[in-house]
């Protein structure tokens, strides 16, 4: 696919740091980036599924997100 290229790269240098996924559907996934392959699957550690509302912020621990259901990756600074 056109661009992906430039997609993996910027992955790369997000590798063992925290980033924020913007799920289809409107959930928000928070956590360090362990690994992703080409399809955009993404596993992630320390995970937590993110709310607006800080009570209710989930803990899942390791968690692999498939890649047809990513919209965004952003890191957390």
């Amino acid at each position: 696919m056109p661009g992906q290229g430039g997609t993996f790269r910027v992955l790369q240098e997000f590798l063992d740091q925290e980033v924020l996924i913007k799920l289809k559907g409107g959930r928000m996934l928070a956590g360090t980036l362990e690994a992703y392959d080409g399809h955009l699957n993404i596993l992630l550690k320390n995970a937590r599924e993110v709310s607006s509302e800080p009570s209710k912020t989930r803990n899942l621990g390791t968690v692999l997100v498939r890649g047809d259901n990513v919209i965004v990756v952003s890191p957390i600074f």
